[in-house]
């Protein structure tokens, strides 16, 4: 058992403790202690001298300042992913989240708990909307204890309702991650073989109090074909990483309060599927059922609970009460059209545009899709244009419609407009 390094607390003689990863220099590779001469940790040796990073300009206005470092921000969220590589629209996704007494540490504010809370109900709600035909569940590990607070099911709502009632809880002992990977993989195990199987961690401990060999259940999850990643908010620990690498996952340590945000909502893309530990469909059999209003409540056979509106199954004539979802009686899997169409966009993404380092001759002189006028080069970092072009259609844009492209149109006006 080897000593945790920076600020963490040293493990309790009556629990098991999984070591920490030592990489023979005394600190973490990646992650939240500083390895400053004061011990703190990186958000805290950031905010000690804060002015130090805002410069006024000549006339004393802090204006500039603000707008070069918005414009910083955008840059870094414009550059995506856009390879064209294989991705399972049809995701499982079970949240694993620590409620150990670790998570009351406020190094990150108000508290990892807090923080972690709040940014997973805006995690459900962006998961939901750029995967409609995916399922999600979630479950909470502490005192050496793991418990399903949802099942797979594809209502951003009751997941959402399920974290604010965990807002009461009290987070206290280790937390379990053989016992939170075991509910895991039985959840998942019930998944059809065409979607993926993902599970993602949030962890704030360094230790884990686990009944058996870990190792056997990091081989059990790698036969049975689950991805798992992990946002871990200490430091590395090495039995964690080790999971995710082998699994095919990530694993991640956060610096502060937005690192953390990037790093989860990371995750919401589908990931690109490895060959073997998918089931080749060549064909998905599918049913698209009516929605109906019944004038007298009648029971749905996903509840077993009487409800007014809801989903008529086109094969075996059931009620459901939400889309997308398995049909419990004749297993068929069962989507919306428009939920369909949605998906479509992470099969053929938009390309990332390409940032001119100068302006062309006899180019336009505002954005092809707000027509506002481009900034100029000397208001703007590093002498930058403002300027953004489709690879395809060599249109100018800026950098809002840029992001709004690929965030929420999912369609380049200028290649549209060229059909």
């Amino acid at each position: 058992m080897s000593k945790a390094p920076g600020n963490a607390k040293p493990p309790q003689p009556t629990e098991e403790f999984i070591d920490i990863d030592d990489t023979g220099e005394g600190e973490p590779e990646v992650g939240g202690i500083a390895g400053s001469a004061g011990g703190g940790y990186a958000w805290e040796e950031e905010y000690k001298r804060s002015w130090d990073g805002i410069r006024e300009d000549e006339g004393g206005s802090l204006t500039s300042m603000v707008a070069n470092l918005q414009q910083q921000k955008k840059r870094r969220r414009r550059l995506r992913d856009t390879a064209s590589v294989q991705r399972g629209i049809i995701r499982h996704v079970i949240i694993i989240l620590d409620m150990s007494s670790a998570m009351l540490d406020k190094d990150l504010r108000p508290s990892r708990l807090e923080l972690v809370l709040s940014n997973l109900e805006a995690y459900i709600a962006e998961y939901f909307d750029q995967n409609p035909l995916s399922q999600l569940g979630i479950i909470v590990t502490r005192d050496g204890k793991a418990e399903k607070i949802t099942e797979l099911g594809g209502n951003p709502m009751d997941h959402i309702r399920a974290l604010k009632n965990k807002r009461h809880t009290n987070a206290r002992g280790e937390p379990s991650l053989q016992n939170a990977l075991e509910i895991a993989m039985n959840t998942l195990g019930h998944a059809p073989a065409h979607g993926t199987r993902e599970i993602q961690l949030v962890f704030g401990s360094l230790t884990s109090c686990d009944p058996g060999n870990i190792q056997l259940t990091i081989k059990a999850a790698v036969t049975k074909h689950m991805r798992c990643s992990m946002v871990h908010l200490a430091a590395e620990v090495r039995v964690f990483r080790e999971l995710c690498t082998t699994t095919g996952g990530t694993f991640n340590v956060v610096m502060n309060e937005a690192h953390f945000k990037d790093l989860l909502f990371e995750s919401i893309p589908p990931p690109p599927l490895h060959s073997g530990r998918t089931k080749a469909s060549d064909l998905i059999q599918m049913g698209f059922p009516k929605k109906i209003v019944d004038r007298i409540p009648t029971i749905c056979v996903c509840h077993n609970k009487p409800v007014v509106g809801g989903y008529v199954c086109p094969r075996c004539k059931c009620k459901v009460c939400e889309l997308p979802t398995d049909c419990p009686i004749c297993n068929l899997t069962l989507v919306s059209s428009p939920h369909l169409a949605r998906s479509y966009h992470h099969i053929f993404p938009v390309p990332n545009f390409k940032e001119l380092e100068s302006t062309p001759p006899r180019s336009s002189y505002s954005c092809f899709a707000c027509l506002r006028s481009f900034p100029h080069p000397n208001t703007l970092i590093d002498n930058s244009t403002g300027r953004y072009a489709c690879p395809k259609c060599s249109h100018q844009f800026c950098i809002d419609c840029d992001l709004f492209i690929h965030e929420i149109l999912r369609n380049c006006p200028g290649c549209s407009a060229l059909i």
